[in-house]
């Protein structure tokens, strides 16, 4: 994976050069989450934009001290999916809220819940009664890569769906450095998390508050679609990504043979995976399973598909993502598994940073990227402070001090 895609854009985003404060911060007295497991009254030192070191009892030389007592530190969250940001471009359907301001409170709110890394989950479809267009998603793609000033560090997740001529304006944005992952997406009637039309129909009026009209018409459209139509499209994106580095998941598969087609197409990443049968063989086949976290926290998924949990045990689930609802994220590593801490918060950590090539993220150890939290698990999990590349961008609580003369 080049290294200019991942070292580009914002502060948030820059592994090289990184705007930080200079001096030493020193973090002290929480339980550390490390990859290899936790440290109880740990000590972490924060310097120029990385982890200087990570033990219990570190002689400091820091200019700020944060007392982590009774809290967690843990990796800033790097969340692969999230569509939130639909939420503030669209507050009620057809109100729409200029994409900058939209970016700037979704950035905001995410930082207050621990994301650190978003990859807005945009997609590329012409679907007016959805609020989802070609040119919005054009605009949307173009503002989050020209902005700077944002807290945390915001990249474009590309989903492509492949039921409209959305794949030219997908290709456009791959060979141009400014996608980072992108995902294949076919919701048609039929396929996928829908059964037949009614189905299909069924979820949208309910849960896009469309009309039925506007449904079937939809249907419609998607169901014109040829098998041969889609697989072109599939193969001219799939090209586009190889040749530039970038990360491809598949979307909704239901069955064995559905992942093991998307393995064949160069997919790495397996997305909501809708059966157990099909998350066993995303394992099988060395693809990372991405499930998302609300499926975790509410104890089971919205539509009655593969229930996050009952993945977790079964050990067939890698990543959780924040999907529609970025507290839930947060939460997710505090719902209890049976597995150690440790484990828990890499799902929201270090395993979305390795399968997308972010090496120095997600991880608190020497070296890496300084994308902290400490964070106050009870009686519900909250940020206390957030840094982002070494310099804190959020704080809820003054447990602050400065040694400086």
């Amino acid at each position: 994976m080049s290294s200019d895609r991942i070292a580009r854009r914002n502060y948030g985003g820059t592994d090289t050069g990184l705007r930080t404060d200079h001096g030493v911060t020193e973090i002290r007295g929480g339980t550390v989450v490390t990859p290899e497991g936790s440290i109880e009254d740990g000590c972490i030192l924060l310097q120029e934009g990385r982890i200087r070191e990570v033990g219990t009892t570190i002689g400091s030389d820091a200019a700020t001290v944060i007392d982590a007592t009774d809290r967690i530190v843990m990796p800033g969250i790097v969340d692969l999916h999230g569509d939130d940001i639909e939420h503030h471009l669209f507050p009620r359907s057809g109100a729409h809220v200029d994409e900058r301001l939209a970016l700037s409170s979704a950035d905001r709110a995410n930082v207050a819940t621990g994301v650190t890394t978003k990859f807005h989950a945009i997609s590329f479809e012409d679907a007016v009664e959805e609020n989802r267009t070609l040119d919005l998603a054009r605009e949307l793609t173009r503002t989050i890569q020209e902005t700077d000033g944002f807290l945390g560090n915001n990249r474009v997740h590309a989903r492509c769906e492949l039921g409209c001529k959305s794949h030219a304006a997908v290709a456009e944005f791959l060979t141009d450095n400014v996608v980072d992952l992108v995902s294949l997406v076919n919701h048609v009637p039929g396929s996928g998390q829908f059964d037949d039309v009614e189905e299909f129909q069924r979820r949208y009026v309910g849960d896009r508050d469309l009309s039925s009209e506007a449904v079937e018409q939809l249907a419609e459209r998607r169901s014109t679609m040829s098998a041969h139509v889609v697989n072109d499209r599939i193969e001219r994106i799939v090209e586009k990504a190889h040749a530039n580095g970038i990360p491809i998941a598949s979307h909704d598969d239901e069955t064995p043979a559905e992942v093991y087609r998307a393995a064949e197409c160069g997919a790495t990443i397996c997305e909501y995976p809708l059966t157990m049968a099909a998350a066993r063989r995303a394992k099988e086949l060395g693809l990372c399973t991405v499930m998302g976290a609300p499926n975790l926290v509410r104890g089971g998924s919205l539509w009655d598909n593969l229930e996050a949990r009952e993945a977790a045990r079964e050990g067939v689930v890698d990543v959780l993502c924040s999907d529609y609802h970025p507290p839930s994220l947060l939460a997710a590593p505090f719902v209890e598994t049976g597995e150690p801490l440790h484990e828990r918060v890499a799902r929201v950590t270090k395993n979305p940073a390795d399968v997308v090539g972010f090496l120095r993220r997600g991880r608190l150890e020497g070296g890496a990227r300084a994308d902290v939290l400490v964070v106050d698990p009870d009686p519900v999990p909250t940020v206390d402070h957030a840094f982002v590349g070494g310099r804190e961008v959020f704080r809820a609580t003054d447990q602050t001090s400065s040694l400086e003369s």
